[in-house]
């Protein structure tokens, strides 16, 4: 497993279980199970997912020592606020039968600046090491900027939708000039990319499905990406990304599959 420093001087797993649409109490069971016993410490979630619950069972039923494994969590836009931000914090630990968060994030920045109220209730969080390192979603440059002039703090990480198909590479400077990891979701576009053909490609010179390779990407570029999925065989797959490396010129035929196909929200228009 790569470890991906943050500003804050947390050490982030560059690979994680993303968990988004995954509440059957079983299947999370089971993910979670495979994703352990696969080398996975890091598990990507959300209070909209609305799977905390079901994520701190499966934690205690496999015995899992909090200290081994990162967890994310991320705070929904209609809970913006002060005040509101402690009380969903607290919340969301009780849910998942921990005391600490290791990341928590601002899912949306919606329409206002709402989510500077949020941002300070989460300093203090850290302040306080209720929480190991605070950061943003979907947050664009214009946001970022909002948030560190009023605040001075330096979120940790943005959660962004990048993959092959979409990458805001004047974004992903911002972050990197800023010291602020990028974090992928949809790192695969759904599995859209499986069958493409620059990617399968490359990846018969490896020995590796286009997933494989799009997931190596990502992790050669420094983005840390949280690809989900509930089947073992594909948890599996997923992890199994550390044994090659793309060369400078498969990096580019990939770089160049950017089309800026968005498959979820504009985080301009999105609350």
């Amino acid at each position: 497993m790569k470890y991906i420093k943050l500003n804050d001087n947390q050490q982030i797993p560059a690979l994680g279980l993303g968990t988004y649409r995954l509440v059957d109490p079983g299947e999370v069971f089971q993910a979670v199970k495979t994703a352990l016993q696969t080398g996975y410490r890091h598990f990507d979630t959300a209070d909209i997912y609305g799977n905390h619950t079901q994520l701190g069972n499966a934690f205690k039923q496999l015995n899992v020592n909090r200290n081994e494994i990162w967890i994310t969590s991320k705070i929904w836009n209609t809970d913006h606020g002060y005040n509101n931000t402690f009380k969903v914090y607290d919340r969301i630990l009780n849910e998942l039968q921990t005391d600490y968060l290791d990341l928590f994030l601002i899912h949306w920045p919606g329409f206002t600046n709402s989510f500077l109220d949020t941002w300070q209730a989460m300093i203090e969080l850290k302040q306080k090491n209720r929480v190991r390192s605070i950061g943003v979603s979907n947050f664009l440059i214009k946001h970022l900027q909002t948030l560190i002039k009023e605040t001075g703090v330096v979120p940790a990480v943005n959660q962004i939708e990048l993959h092959p198909y979409l990458v805001d590479w004047e974004l992903v400077e911002y972050c990197r000039q800023n010291n602020i990891a990028i974090e992928s979701w949809s790192p695969i576009v759904k599995g859209q990319i499986a069958n493409d053909p620059v990617l399968t490609q490359i990846g018969q010179k490896y020995k590796k499905t286009a997933v494989q390779v799009a997931l190596r990407w990502h992790i050669q570029h420094g983005f840390i990406a949280i690809p989900k999925s509930a089947k073992p065989q594909r948890i599996r797959e997923n992890f199994d990304i550390w044994d090659f490396q793309l060369s400078d010129d498969d990096m580019k035929a990939i770089d160049n599959l950017n089309r800026g196909y968005r498959r979820g929200p504009d985080p301009n228009t999105f609350f």
